[in-house]
């Protein structure tokens, strides 16, 4: 029998983390995130890993347990738990994280069990999980030492080594290296970092640098992070609070993550301090800073309205400061944050944003010294990189064989390769196939890649509408056939080139000598698609629609 470490999402995309620990009759899973769309995958909401291995051996499934509270960590339990009955292991931060999606997702009657990382000990089937503190951009953050029959695994997912954290709970090293002076058979850790040398500089360092930017203001100040990052929104107020500013929040995220972690005691302020949205609009503009949600770019958020001068309670006027304090660094999101920074600057506002070199955002991942940092702390056989793309799992392994690594022990996982270990020895035993599962509003997996290239179509060249009435007795035509189109032609022009396009398709059909529905359908979409193309560059989806009499 041997134990399977299987990555099922979560190595050559960044996001979409989800990992499984096998062994005979006994299953766990580390981490159940989500994964963002790309620009092109129009009108997709999130994609989620693919459960279909997991669907195949429920009976075994134990436990989830996750690592920290980042969406790309636990996005995706919510869908998981709509189809199996498991329970979710967390910290106490990430429980309440988690069970705010409970309430989105309607799912009632399901609780988080919470773990205290600094005396608990784990025990599912031949499973036995040790979690111990460490140092990642939100609070309550922790690795996993597991004891399976073939030996002890640490699993780290983000992480890195921060001894002035903003939460003061740095990395437990201590614990760490006394889980590790056993032996340890292997290590997955994140490789995002491993290709930045140095260390990962601490968290503490940005608030002063946030300070410089708004002493002195005496306009509006909006302040945008990821909602998770409960760390960089504690120093936005305390910054604000210094200056002589209160806090409004902006953004359903923003605010039910803030509260939880207020509740929890992860986030510190006087009551006074944080006003309402309608109470700040009401406030001097060098009184107030608005902490708003949307750092990614997202199509809809309160920063994309904001930015678009389309939100329907606030606006940024001339002089007024935006500040990005993070990087757009999940895959696909880039593009969308460059927008609205664009139309920020468009404004007037005065945007400090991340290719400024302001210093405004420190990673939450460990560069090159932390993950070798971690090696020679774990000291591990075998070395899996997690959480990074194809070029950061090759930097890694250069890093791993720099520490005296054997080659043929660092694996670079693509999504559902499975890597066995027996008796001390790993190999890889082959590939689960897995796809990319797209969430479109209410839709989970029912839009595929033929959905995805008519909405590209459709958003490129537009659509055109034919209506051909049919007399299936005599096999003619009735009339001409009527062109409609939406996001193809020039209004000016268009009725004169439809008319045009409709003769000629009417000829075409006629040169049948007996017409039917499918000679109707299959003339258009053949002759309309060639005829468009060749006059005007553009391949519109032509939609024919043959009406029988």
């Amino acid at each position: 029998m041997a134990l399977k470490f299987i990555a099922l999402s979560g190595t050559t995309g960044v996001t979409e983390n989800l990992y499984i620990y096998e062994y005979g009759e006994d299953m766990i899973i580390v981490d159940c995130g989500v994964g963002f769309p790309e620009q092109d995958m129009l009108g997709v909401d999130l994609i989620i890993p693919d459960f279909t291995y997991i669907r195949e051996n429920a009976h075994k499934l134990k436990a989830v347990v996750i690592t920290h509270g980042h969406e790309d960590h636990i996005g995706a339990v919510p869908f998981l738990l709509k189809e199996f009955n498991v329970p979710v292991y967390s910290t106490k931060l990430v429980s309440g994280f988690i069970e705010d999606k409970f309430a989105d997702h309607k799912i009632k009657g399901k609780k988080v069990n919470v773990f205290d990382p600094d005396r608990d000990v784990l025990t599912f089937g031949v499973f036995k999980v040790t979690p111990f503190r460490i140092s990642h951009s939100v609070p309550d953050s922790v690795g996993f030492a597991i004891d399976t029959p073939e030996g002890r695994f640490f699993h780290v997912a983000d992480f890195k080594f921060d001894w002035t954290p903003v939460d003061s709970e740095p990395f437990d090293i201590a614990k760490a290296a006394g889980l590790a002076a056993g032996g340890v058979v292997g290590v997955a850790c994140d490789c995002l970092g491993a290709t930045t040398p140095g260390y990962t500089e601490s968290e503490y360092e940005i608030e002063a640098k946030i300070e410089a930017i708004i002493r002195g203001v005496q306009t509006k100040i909006f302040f945008t992070t990821i909602s998770s990052n409960i760390s960089r929104i504690q120093q936005a107020i305390n910054v604000a609070q210094r200056n002589g500013r209160k806090v409004a929040f902006v953004g359903r995220s923003i605010e039910s993550k803030s509260e939880i972690a207020r509740n929890f005691g992860y986030l510190n302020y006087q009551s006074h301090m944080v006003v309402t949205r309608r109470e700040a609009e009401r406030m001097p503009k060098d009184k107030i800073l608005f902490i708003v949600s949307g750092s990614y770019g997202q199509a809809g958020s309160n920063l994309y309205r904001l930015a678009l001068n389309e939100h329907e309670k606030l606006s940024i006027e001339k002089g007024d400061v935006v500040i990005f304090s993070g990087d757009p660094a999940p895959p696909g999101t880039k593009a969308s944050v460059d927008f609205i920074v664009d139309r920020l600057i468009e404004l007037n506002a005065n945007v400090h944003y991340y290719d400024m070199q302001e210093d405004l955002h420190v990673s939450g991942h460990g560069s090159q010294e932390d993950i070798k940092t971690l090696f020679a702390l774990v000291k591990p056989k075998y070395f899996i990189p997690i959480g990074g793309t194809i070029r950061h799992m090759r930097a890694y392994k250069e890093l791993a064989l720099r520490m005296g690594a054997k080659e043929n022990n660092i694996f670079e996982p693509s999504e559902g390769d499975i890597i066995e270990f027996t008796n001390g020895n790993a190999r890889r035993a082959g590939n689960i196939p897995v796809k990319q599962i797209l969430v479109d509003g209410l839709g989970i997996g029912d839009v595929g890649e033929v959905v995805l290239r008519d909405r590209q179509i459709l958003s490129k060249d537009g659509i055109a509408i034919v209506i051909i009435k049919v007399d299936t007795i005599g096999g003619r035509l009735i009339g001409d056939p009527d062109i409609i189109s939406r996001g193809f032609v020039f209004h000016k022009k268009e009725q004169v080139f439809l008319n045009d396009a409709s003769q000629k398709l009417k000829h075409k059909i006629e040169e049948h000598k007996k017409i039917n529905k499918q000679i109707a359908r299959d003339t258009a979409v053949d002759f309309l698609e060639t005829y468009f193309f060749h006059e005007t560059g553009r391949r519109p989806m032509v939609l024919p629609l043959v009406v029988e009499a």
